[in-house]
């Protein structure tokens, strides 16, 4: 194998090396950021042709460009084009803005990230799309629920909450089959743990402000296309005006260089303390496609190389004020709307009461954890504290 090539690269190589070009850069490692909105032709026929490398900072400039080549690199060869927009949300709007249209039918899974659901309930409701939810483990039963006006499907694999694993691979088959497209949010194992255009996935969305920031600083969405469904994903983009500003961009790239050993620590660190918490006697089940006890395991082992920090516990019934002072007992967990930075994060959820295709019970109060980069045995022992203060105010 000749590793020099790219194409002969592991990830961990293509995410260091691709996107560079030190000799433009005057030998500097890192690409500089640029701050512009103006570039300027150097001839009037080439003003006329709009001819040039970069024509507008809407559109990309040499920071930009360094960034896409790199997530392209991580996404495989189905990945043709990379999108960046200033969000995970808008990652998800601008998507679906440019496939779908009025009359359109779109198929959801019910586990979906909650502003997903809410824009499809909200915007694409007003612009006359109308959304069926479904059963995460319906598999090839979807079938059932196109309708002559379904346009595409819309999962995420793991679901950020609940963590029930759909077989994105059965549901794809079934989706080109009536000649849907297959979008993914796959913000929770990013492309690194799984390249989900391989599986049958026409378009993969994440929030990178997520892993691929890793260090809780920016707002940041990606958008990556095969062939078939980047021309629309590009004209959404230009039409849409949607664009990333540059240090965010930069910041973006500097995070993708460190991707894979954060991540495998993230793993290791996630997969320790899920086990460590299926042993704790406060804790009635861990959601966590990782563990050889979760339903959706299998699936998980077939499609992913890896697992996230990111997942969720049941516990057993308790008081929603002892749950409340076990959160306000830990000091090294703190509390926040967000995950994939270095730090551990630990937030209550119940999403009975907005998803309608399937009914959650999960028989006690749920917390979603996110495991960081701090010392396995000093998270037990702060969690080990808060369940102390879960026991004692009950």
């Amino acid at each position: 194998m000749d590793s020099s090539h790219p194409s002969q690269q592991q990830p961990e190589t293509r995410l260091v090396t691709s996107g560079r070009d030190t000799k433009a850069q005057k030998g500097f490692v890192n690409p500089p950021v640029f701050h512009g909105s103006t570039v300027l032709y150097p001839t009037a026929e080439d003003l006329h042709a709009h001819r040039g490398e970069f024509t507008y900072g809407r559109h990309g400039s040499p920071t930009t460009k360094a960034f896409q080549e790199t997530l392209m690199a991580l996404e495989g060869p189905q990945c043709v084009g990379v999108g960046i927009v200033p969000s995970g949300l808008s990652a998800i709007s601008t998507t679906l803005l440019s496939v779908l249209k009025t009359g359109d039918h779109i198929l959801v899974v019910d586990n979906i990230y909650r502003p997903s659901r809410n824009f499809c309930n909200g915007m694409l409701a007003r612009f006359g799309v109308e959304t069926t939810y479904f059963d995460p483990l319906i598999g090839t039963g979807i079938d059932k629920l196109f309708k002559p006006n379904t346009r595409a499907v819309l999962v995420e694999a793991p679901g950020s909450q609940s963590f029930e694993m759909p077989d994105i691979r059965a549901i794809a088959e079934v989706a080109h089959a009536r000649g849907a497209l297959v979008i993914d949010d796959n913000t929770w194992a990013t492309p690194l743990f799984h390249r989900s255009l391989d599986q049958g996935v026409d378009i993969s969305m994440q929030a990178a402000t997520k892993y691929i920031g890793g260090h809780s600083d920016i707002m940041f969405g990606t958008i990556s296309a095969n062939a078939k469904t980047w021309p629309m994903v590009a004209e959404g983009i230009r039409l849409l005006g949607v664009c990333a500003g540059p240090d965010d961009v930069f910041l973006a790239l500097r995070g993708l260089r460190t991707l894979s050993v954060r991540l495998a620590q993230h793993h290791r660190s996630g997969l320790e303390m899920a086990r460590w918490l299926a042993s704790r006697p406060e804790v009635a089940r861990v959601l966590h496609p990782g563990l050889e006890s979760d339903p959706g395991h299998a699936i998980w082992k077939r499609d992913f190389t890896g697992a996230s920090g990111l997942f969720s516990i049941v516990l057993k019934p308790a008081p929603q004020q002892a749950v409340d002072t076990m959160l306000n007992t830990l000091k090294l967990f703190g509390m926040g709307f967000s995950w994939g930075g270095f730090e551990s994060l630990a937030i209550p959820f119940d999403c009975d009461a907005y998803r309608t295709a399937t009914k959650w019970s999960p028989g006690g109060p749920t917390l979603r954890l996110h495991i960081g980069l701090e010392n396995t045995d000093d998270l037990k022992a702060d969690l080990d504290r808060g369940f102390a203060a879960l026991k004692a105010a009950m």
